[in-house]
């Protein structure tokens, strides 16, 4: 399994808008954090998102993806979904040519058109009444006049389920607002992923006991109420006792360097945008 952090930042992204402080200025590219997001290429070549973060497309055009199967989502908070607008391409590059009238809607006066293929979209119940809210017009059709929206087939996670080789898990976590993590597995490696929460259920705890990758949110030092600090990041990767573990959804309190130095001795390191794993 290929993993790739599209982005490691928080809500607001870092560089924030306005801000002038030592981290939004730096010339460290480790510490220009896109909103979080992840891609996941299986061994058996199938590939899906994590989340839609609202700077994917540019994500996609920096790493060169092309290739999604499937999409992932843990919430509908718009810094994990704002760029789900953007999967359309994705429904044109898996879709199939037909041919048509020149004259006909959609076609633009070439002798063939697109018909999108949907994509398989997995989600909690509550995010994917949620989704139908913020975007009102998703479907797994295409517009009459042509391809102009997401096609998707949603999915409730609320049992295991396979991404081509890989299978996934949702994870319980608290966060507030309905959210979920994901364990991910596949040819006898396990992979965590929580991209947000402020505490973390026994039962997710068991079941992310030992993984060989856990990929963790820790925003800042300080407490904050929906999501974990520093200390509590760190003790919740003691107790889960991952072979790797990356901090992602950083503000800019501390920089990439600074975090490296905070996170000596342990299992864990701050992730960066661009960053690649493999299990």
């Amino acid at each position: 399994m290929r993993f790739l952090f599209l982005g490691t930042g928080t809500s607001v992204g870092v560089p924030q808008i306005g801000c002038d402080c030592k981290v939004c200025t730096s010339l460290d590219p480790r510490d220009k954090r896109r909103r979080c997001g992840a891609y996941v290429q299986a061994n058996d070549g199938t590939a899906f998102l994590i989340d839609t973060p609202p700077e994917m497309r540019l994500a996609c055009l920096e790493y060169g993806i092309s290739k999604v199967d499937a999409i992932l989502l843990t919430h509908a908070h718009m810094d994990h979904v704002a760029g789900f607008d953007d999967i359309r391409r994705f429904n044109t590059i898996n879709g199939e040519r037909v041919s048509c009238d020149p004259s006909s809607p959609g076609a633009n006066g070439r002798t063939f058109r697109i018909i999108g293929k949907p994509l398989p979209c997995y989600g909690m119940k509550e995010t994917i009444a949620q989704m139908h809210v913020i975007f009102p017009y998703i479907s797994a059709k295409g517009g009459e006049k042509g391809l102009f929206r997401p096609q998707v087939e949603f999915v409730a996670n609320d049992t295991p389920f396979a991404v081509g080789s890989v299978k996934a898990t949702a994870l319980k976590v608290e966060h507030g607002f309905p959210c979920c993590g994901y364990l991910l597995e596949e040819d006898g490696k396990r992979l965590v992923y929580i991209s947000d929460c402020h505490e973390l259920p026994e039962e997710t705890l068991a079941l992310a006991a030992g993984a060989d990758v856990l990929v963790l949110n820790c925003l800042r030092e300080r407490e904050h109420p929906t999501h974990l600090s520093l200390s509590r990041a760190l003790a919740y990767t003691e107790r889960i006792a991952p072979g790797k573990a990356y901090f992602i959804h950083m503000c800019h309190d501390l920089s990439h360097e600074e975090l490296l130095s905070r996170t000596a001795g342990s299992a864990a390191k701050p992730a960066y945008d661009g960053l690649e794993v493999t299990t």
